[in-house]
């Protein structure tokens, strides 16, 4: 992987199809970054195992204040087409 992890990231949720429901999770543990930052620091030796380089990408951006909301910037950009009001 290279690049914006942000992005690498984006693009791997949306190749799953967990786009939509990785955004409104984000948005729902945005609070909760340091925590899981934190967290991912902890287990970083067992994530690296079995999450190779996209575990570390997701624990530098928990790590980064805007981290997340790169990461959501990035869904909304190459996201499914939003619908329009009306």
């Amino acid at each position: 992987m290279s690049g914006d992890p942000e992005r690498t990231i984006a693009t791997e949720l949306r190749r799953r199809g967990l786009a939509v429901p990785a955004r409104l999770l984000l948005d729902a543990h945005r609070p909760l970054a340091p925590l899981l930052a934190d967290a991912g620091a902890a287990l970083d030796p067992l994530l690296r195992v079995f999450g190779g380089r996209m575990a570390d990408d997701v624990r530098q951006l928990l790590e980064d204040e805007a981290g997340l909301d790169r990461v959501i910037a990035a869904l909304n950009d190459e996201g499914e087409p939003h619908a329009k009001p009306g």
